[in-house]
């Protein structure tokens, strides 16, 4: 089965994130976690769909793979929990 869009053409997946690492710091409403990154700065990040699919817990102090957008650096996905 192929994903088109209205075009007839195939969706692609978009490149233009930022992948970094960091450790939830606290667990907030709406399963949205505070997490800050090896940088030092502290992002509001939610869980991707596919780890919300799959009822991947995450819990302060684990450490996390979040992607961020170039537009907003604030807010990320969380895409990876680190064992």
């Amino acid at each position: 089965m192929r994903n088109d869009n209205h075009e007839g053409m195939p969706y692609m997946a978009r490149e233009d994130h930022i992948e970094m690492e960091g450790v939830v710091v606290d667990t907030l409403p709406n399963t949205m976690f505070r997490v800050e990154l090896e940088n030092g700065h502290v992002v509001t990040a939610h869980i991707s769909g596919k780890m919300r699919k799959n009822y991947i817990r995450i819990l302060t102090g684990d450490k996390v793979k979040v992607e961020l957008t170039p537009y907003d650096l604030s807010k990320g996905r969380i895409v990876y929990r680190s064992r």
